[in-house]
């Protein structure tokens, strides 16, 4: 780490970066680099030890930093990785573009990527996650993304090699996406701004949206998300395992899950990494002594707890 490649963009050692995630948690990276563009990120890539790890981050909506910061290079992209191109046929989105703001360029030009508009966070993140809500995925409107490999290279995968499913995708290791092709079905821009304006309510309605939160904490055990429809189930809802758990408003050190959504773990206002972690990991616990129902993570914990000895 102490002769790192030349870059055009920035490269800072030791930068905090509970001030880069919603939940305001979280040690340093050890090194940040905010490439200036692709080819930058490429040829850093190239030429970076191959032993030094590296981690992209968008803007923390789905993250949890431990105490202890993370090892080796945090990549994270900004105004270089957010273009959002629009032709006939497809939009080009680059990983950095925000959810919301794809949602609504999206639907001026009468694509129908409305179900984007509610979930936090970035393209690059959303692909990754195979982000979803409203019954519709990721999956079901991506066509491509380009991705720099570990070794620098640039190259084009299609989305069926991603293997996407619930919450989560395969990619080779240590690549990064940098733009993602979509192909959404096309509707009236007046209805899919409408649509989109009704879903915003019922999240506003339903989500602690002015919390320090990291989205929903578990995936739901029943293996999708909710539709958003009459006739949703809600059986194996992660927020109704938990209610049933008794753990609604559960608390420890600053961290509680909230009252509002039992499914968001919340930073009360002091917590530390550890205090979320250690509270998600109490209801797990909880859930399945209960119910003998294992829940998953869906927000992704990375990072050294504090203390620990790092490799």
């Amino acid at each position: 780490m102490n002769n790192l490649p030349s870059v055009r963009g920035n490269l800072t050692p030791q930068r905090p970066l509970a001030d880069l995630t919603w939940m305001r948690v979280g040690g340093p990276a050890e090194m940040l680099f905010q490439p200036a563009d692709v080819q930058d990120l490429a040829d850093f890539l190239a030429a970076l030890d191959p032993a030094i790890p590296v981690f992209p981050m968008g803007v923390g909506s789905n993250l949890i930093v431990r105490d202890g910061g993370i090892s080796g290079v945090v990549i994270r992209m900004g105004r270089g990785f957010n273009g959002i191109t629009i032709d006939a046929d497809q939009i080009i989105a680059g990983a950095a573009a925000l959810d919301g703001h794809v949602a609504r360029k999206a639907a001026d030009a009468g694509f129908d990527l409305t179900f984007l508009r509610t979930i936090p966070g970035t393209i690059g993140g959303a692909v990754c996650m195979n982000a979803g809500c409203y019954g519709t995925y990721m999956a079901d409107v991506l066509q491509s993304v380009t991705v720099v490999l570990r070794d620098g290279t640039i190259t084009e995968m299609a989305a069926d090699a991603l293997h996407l499913a619930y919450r989560q995708s395969v990619l080779p290791e240590g690549a990064v996406i940098v733009a993602a092709k979509f192909t959404p079905p096309k509707e009236d821009p007046s209805i899919l701004h409408a649509r989109m304006v009704d879903q915003l309510a019922k999240r506003d309605e339903t989500q602690p949206t002015k919390d320090r939160t990291a989205g929903s904490t578990f995936r739901n055990p029943a293996g999708f998300s909710s539709t958003g429809r009459a006739d949703d189930v809600h059986d194996l809802k992660a927020w109704k395992v938990i209610d049933a758990a008794g753990m609604r408003g559960a608390r420890m050190g600053g961290a509680v899950m909230n009252t509002k959504h039992s499914n968001f773990l919340t930073n009360a206002g002091d917590a530390t990494a550890a205090d979320l972690e250690d509270l998600g990991e109490l209801v797990r616990k909880k859930v399945y002594d209960s119910q003998g129902i294992e829940l998953e993570w869906e927000i992704k914990r990375v990072g050294h707890r504090k203390g620990a000895k790092t490799a």
